[in-house]
């Protein structure tokens, strides 16, 4: 892997303000120290998401899935906890009814004075679908999000009622619907199937992605991007990326942790004892975990930070790319994926609490330090030539310090 040359010009892909997005936990239980339990941890819960508001994070994600929490009361909770945050509501459109979470979505945004998200998941697993009685094919899921967004976005936006007679839904007399807070309530997707790129492109406000290699995301960046174009927008959905970061004091130290990290979060996994991940082995359905695995299959490093033994120790089961190094190589990668095109950068750990709190004080800081840097000057600051991790004999060498 060569050295990059360093340019301090700021490349036309780079996003000029980023944004970054945290995973709310329920309880202390992780990949690393699973505890058996299904329930919510209240002071946990609180304590985290206190975490957040203090760390300078803009977004929590609450998932959703068929023996979780439900996200819309999870997110609730979070709007009447913080002052700032924005929670991110995963729904599933089987799930609910497109009137009634459009009513809830705007319940929520009024709560929170403006602050809700929503990422509509259309499901990436057969076999999770069908627990809750969702037994439509994988690409027609995709067409039942697009005929879903339609209709959320008509339900906060019609001044009268109307009737709607489509493929998946049918209805008449809707409407008006209880309008957001100011403004329509922003909309992500994720996936990466030939479907997911069609709908995201055409309608998300937001696209998401799992972290990869930084040339192989530009190239999905341009193509959901080109596919906006196609449809005439000119707004271009905003890009979302995911990692789990690994990191300590120094580039050595946080090798130390990650190679200690991944032999108990196989040992996690192959148990089946955390969350979903019984359902998960197997080969995967959903496109963006067999990418994931492809990469892990090619080359554990890439890049200057981005390790894939995390994502192959798990079978891909979600977003599992982890970053690896010292807070300054961590952000440093972070800003590499900033210069592709990233604004929305998910930054959530393995160890959940202690590393939410971590990223807030040294990670996120150094990003914005520099994005600062940027909009002052009109040049890149120097962290990325100073902390160039993977381009190093040595940083490689540590990373494969650990390889059983």
């Amino acid at each position: 892997m060569s050295t990059p040359e360093f340019d301090p010009t700021i490349p036309e892909t780079a996003a000029r303000e980023v944004e970054f997005i945290s995973l709310s936990h329920l309880n202390p239980s992780t990949e690393l120290e699973p505890v058996p339990s299904r329930g919510i941890d209240l002071p946990y819960f609180r304590r985290y998401v206190q975490a957040l508001e203090e760390g300078g994070y803009d977004y929590t994600l609450l998932p959703y899935g068929s023996g979780t929490a439900d996200s819309f009361v999870v997110a609730s909770a979070v709007g009447q906890l913080t002052e700032r945050i924005k929670p991110i509501v995963a729904l599933r459109p089987n799930t609910t009814f497109p009137l009634v979470a459009a009513q809830k979505l705007a319940t929520l945004d009024q709560l929170t004075e403006g602050r809700a998200v929503v990422h509509l998941i259309s499901g990436g697993s057969d076999a999770e679908q069908a627990r809750q009685g969702d037994y439509l094919p994988k690409e027609r899921r995709y067409a039942r999000t697009s005929e879903y967004i339609d209709l959320l976005r008509r339900a906060w936006t019609e001044p009268a009622p109307f009737d709607h007679h489509g493929e998946f839904y049918d209805f008449d007399g809707f409407g008006p619907g209880f309008a957001p807070y100011d403004s329509p309530i922003p909309i992500s997707i994720g996936g990466q199937s030939d479907e997911a790129f069609a709908v995201g492109g055409q309608k998300a406000d937001v696209f998401s992605f799992w972290g990869e290699p930084l040339d192989d995301l530009r190239g999905e960046i341009e193509r959901v991007h080109a596919i906006a174009r196609a449809a005439g927008r000119t707004t271009l959905p905003r890009i979302w990326v995911t990692f789990r970061p690994i990191v300590a004091a120094t580039d050595a130290l946080a090798w130390e942790k990650a190679h200690n990290y991944v032999t108990r979060i196989a040992a996690t996994f192959e148990r089946g004892v955390f969350g979903k991940q019984l359902h998960q082995k197997g080969d995967p359905q959903n496109v963006g975990s067999q990418r994931a695995l492809t990469f892990a299959n090619a080359s554990e490093l890439y890049d200057r930070a981005l390790w894939t033994k995390t994502a192959a120790a798990t079978n891909a089961a979600g977003a599992s790319t982890a970053l690896v190094g010292s807070p300054e190589t961590v952000a440093a990668a972070i800003l590499d994926y900033v210069d592709r095109g990233a604004d929305l950068v998910s930054i959530r750990g393995y160890d959940t609490l202690n590393d939410a709190v971590d990223y807030g004080e040294h990670v996120i800081p150094l990003v914005r330090q520099e994005l600062a840097h940027r909009a002052t000057t009109g040049r890149r600051g120097t962290l990325q030539a100073e902390h160039l991790g993977g381009y190093t004999d040595e940083y490689r060498r540590l990373a494969t310090a650990g390889r059983a």
